[in-house]
């Protein structure tokens, strides 16, 4: 742990962070490296010669992990993925204390993973917890495996590989980078098991010059420490807050301004996305924009009283963000456009805590 929490601090240090939050909403990719670390694992042998010698425990060494994923986020926190993954362990022992058996080889763990995640909104704009669960199959290879007792009467050896149903739980944080939108640094610790009762072909071959007899042995669960740092991509991430450019002083002759003109654009519950007619009315604002002279264009946020205050706010922002992205692509400069949240507060219909009012989930656009 001590490990993670370093790589952490020296990822926090080293790498410029983005100033507001980025929930992965839409299609995405990531990748990650790090270091496997399993438990010892208990072998139930087979062969003639170990008859009597009960369970014996087989030890690996620290080993590499590599993961790949793509995956789809909902916008709200939650998000699945299908994974990837390769990992790659020595073998440093067979046996116990009062058995000793020396070992040789590597074993090789691959698989595919399906993965649910949820990502929390902590109030840091530079980090973003996580937690997850994931199921899927693994295959165990044994490459070179072999197996000596010390001034005994067998050597053992196997090149066998063989699969059982897996689970992993994962524990933690994305940080996004400044200036690449939906591009995060991510480490993350995972805890998998793999069922046991796979029987793995063995062939012995007794010193004394007998003939090889082929044997198996049975390996129980597997678990494994995984530690990770990598880094994720989404395809369709927010567009970045803009601030409004301040208004000239105006000519002490100037004409009274315009009234100002405002739009409501309304969202479906807990959603930042924009639903067709959601899209029509920006784009009637947008276009009524470039009619009249206008200092700035206000895009103000809101949300019912369903949630916390907390996840209101961010949430009010992220559909002002969306409308003031729609903004844009329909030609208003985003030099002109200010973005503000106000999360639950100004209901447009006063109700109690808890009540989901539709009304009061939507985006002001002013135009003054």
């Amino acid at each position: 742990m001590r490990y993670r929490g370093a790589m952490l601090a020296t990822a926090l240090l080293a790498t410029p962070f983005a100033a507001v939050a980025q929930p992965v909403s839409g299609l995405y990719v990531g990748a990650g490296l790090g270091a496997d670390l399993p438990q010892n694992t208990r072998i139930t042998p087979g062969a003639p010669s170990l008859d009597g010698a009960g369970h014996l425990r087989l030890d690996q060494k620290l080993g590499f992990q590599g993961v790949g994923a793509i995956g789809y986020g909902l916008g709200n926190g939650f998000r699945f993925e299908v994974e990837g993954d390769f990992s790659r362990n020595g073998i440093d022992q067979l046996g116990r204390t009062s058995f000793p058996t020396a070992a040789n080889g590597t074993v090789h763990n691959y698989g595919v993973m399906a993965n649910a995640l949820y990502d929390m909104d902590i109030g840091v704009p530079w980090l973003f917890p996580y937690v997850g669960v994931g199921a899927g199959y693994q295959w165990t290879h044994l490459d070179g495996a072999t197996f000596v007792q010390p001034g005994g009467p067998f050597a053992a050896g196997s090149d066998d590989t063989r699969g059982n149903p897996a689970a992993q739980i994962i524990v933690g944080a994305s940080m996004p980078i400044t200036g690449v939108p939906g591009l995060s640094l991510t480490a993350d610790y995972r805890f998998m098991k793999i069922w046991g009762g796979e029987k793995f072909d063995t062939l012995e071959s007794p010193t004394d010059g007998s003939p090889a007899v082929a044997t198996d042995f049975k390996m129980g669960n597997q678990y494994d420490h995984i530690f990770l740092v990598g880094m994720r991509y989404a395809f369709n991430p927010p567009p970045p807050p803009v601030t409004a450019a301040a208004a000239p002083p105006a000519p002490m002759a100037a004409p009274a301004p315009a009234p100002s003109r405002s739009y409501l654009v309304f969202f479906d519950w807990d959603k930042a996305t924009l639903t067709d007619r959601a899209r029509s009315i920006i784009k009637e604002a947008a276009d009524n924009s470039t009619r009249v002279q206008y200092t700035r264009i206000e895009v103000n946020g809101y949300t019912d009283t369903s949630g916390t205050p907390q996840y209101n706010q961010g949430l009010s922002v992220r559909r002002a963000q969306a409308v003031a992205g729609e903004l844009v692509r329909d030609g208003v400069p985003q030099s002109s456009i200010g973005i503000q949240g106000f999360g639950e507060t100004h209901l447009l219909v006063p109700t109690g805590a808890g009540v989901r009012e539709p009304q009061n989930r939507r985006v002001e656009i002013i135009i003054h």
